[in-house]
């Protein structure tokens, strides 16, 4: 699954986990995109999109 919305182009960011002896550790945190069917232009598509955005209503779900 990709790991960015289609809609918004929210997508994997990445920093530190810090110890509490002050250790940079890598790490990445990645957005909540659901595979959706959503109408465009009167066609039904297949879209990964953040739960941000369908709670938001930035898209139209297909029936």
């Amino acid at each position: 699954m990709a790991n960015f919305c289609e809609v918004c182009g929210k997508g994997t960011m990445t920093g530190h986990r810090i110890t509490h002896s002050d250790k940079k550790i890598k790490r990445k945190w990645k957005p909540n995109v659901k595979k959706v069917t959503v109408v465009e232009n009167g066609v039904s598509k297949r879209k990964t999109v953040c739960t941000r955005c369908i709670r938001a209503g930035k898209i139209q779900r297909a029936m």
